[in-house]
């Protein structure tokens, strides 16, 4: 069997517990999908159908009888628990170092070179929720036009500003300068633009967020793309692989535009990859402890999916998997060191127990296999205990 179209969806900080070195991140006890498990809003039937609940020491819920799809779950190997590095594992790069993080917020040097070159001052430097952020500085950034700069526990440089007081294309000039200053040991994962809105003290974050990302070493979108197959990416996918290796890209605002993007897909004749992430989980819930609203969330794309695998063409093949974890229930709101899980489904794919994998690249080295294409990522492939 010869498979023409993989589809390949990061339900975005979805994680499946703690993974052995998570005391290391603070993070032991995490485990995000038995914690939105016990929410009276979620209920599931397309992932309890494909494995989601047959996945070695899932420690919760019951197992399947005859599920549909074959799955497991993926440890990490890279160093870290952020956003760039769960995408990059998965696309065959593996970070040995982490990007570097600044819990005391950002040394002169960064932010002097930032003011001269914006001709702009900043407030804050220093890790922040973005909620409360523009709460506390939106009315000062409003009256000075000071930029409002911020981190948290992940590697990123952030900049809010309200789009009344900085236009947009304005503001993501300022992180592509910001992402020219970052670099070397002060090289962040990302440089993120979080324009906001609203009158005090009811500020709102937008839905224009842009992330200017490193460009990652060679990655499977690359390899796709160099041996003439489609690349289409999804939400934010372009911006965390900086567009290398798309061929054809989708912004999206919400899961909602992701999902319907997605299906839009299905009706295209493409030869190859179609990446996507869907944000809301992380972005919406787990940063904000809303276990309900995680739960909800995370119910409405399985019900999607219930829809959207009936469609898929023979030569399909579904992949269904998370980035790092977000446990909403902990006291953290950071990011968790957690197990990723894996569902594969297609028409002409077997249903098996894949067990637990040593790190998230066997994904890239699979995806290469499934389309012949020679590669040296790390990990192994579980194509040919899937194919028919």
């Amino acid at each position: 069997m010869n498979y023409k179209r993989v589809f390949l969806i990061v339900l975005d900080s979805v994680g499946i517990g703690e993974l052995p070195d998570a005391y290391k991140y603070g993070d032991e006890g995490s485990n995000t999908i038995r914690s939105i498990s016990k929410s009276k809003f979620f209920d599931i039937n397309t992932m309890r159908k494909m494995g989601i609940f047959n996945i070695d020491d899932i420690g919760f819920e019951t197992p399947f009888e005859n599920p549909i799809a074959s799955y497991c779950k993926l440890a990490e190997k890279s160093c870290g628990k952020d956003t760039t590095t769960g995408h990059w594992e998965i696309a065959g790069v593996i970070s040995e170092t982490p990007f570097p993080t600044y819990p005391d917020g950002f040394p002169e040097e960064v932010i002097n070179e930032f003011i001269s070159k914006t001709g702009r001052g900043i407030l804050c430097n220093k890790p922040y929720s973005g909620t409360e952020v523009i709460k506390d500085y939106g009315k000062e950034h409003i009256e000075t036009g000071k930029l409002i700069v911020y981190t948290s526990a992940d590697s990123v440089f952030q900049i809010a500003a309200h789009e009344k007081v900085v236009p947009l294309d304005k503001l993501y000039e300022y992180c592509k300068i910001a992402r020219e200053i970052l670099k070397g040991k002060h090289a962040v994962g990302r440089v993120i633009a979080r324009p906001f809105d609203g009158e005090a003290p009811d500020f709102y974050r937008t839905k224009n967020r842009h992330d200017f990302s490193l460009i990652p070493p060679n990655t499977m979108l690359n390899d796709l793309k160099n041996n003439g197959k489609d690349v289409i990416a999804i939400g934010k996918i372009n911006d965390i692989f900086a567009g290398s290796g798309v061929t054809e890209k989708y912004y999206t605002k919400d899961n909602n535009e992701g999902m319907a993007k997605t299906s839009e897909m299905l009706s295209k004749d493409f030869n190859g990859l179609c990446f996507v992430n869907l944000v809301d989980f992380d972005m919406l819930y787990g940063h904000r402890n809303n276990v309900d609203g995680y739960a909800k969330a995370y119910t409405e794309v399985d019900k999607w999916l219930d829809g959207f695998i009936k469609e898929l063409n023979d030569d399909d093949i579904l992949m269904i998997t998370a980035d790092h974890g977000c446990d909403p229930e902990t006291p953290s709101t950071d990011h968790s060191r957690e197990y990723i899980p894996l569902l594969i489904y297609g028409k002409n794919i077997q249903s098996k127990n894949l067990g637990i994998r040593e790190t998230f690249s066997d994904i890239a080295k699979t995806i290469d296999d499934i389309f012949e294409i020679p590669n040296n990522f790390p990990g192994k492939s579980f194509f040919n205990e899937i194919r028919i």
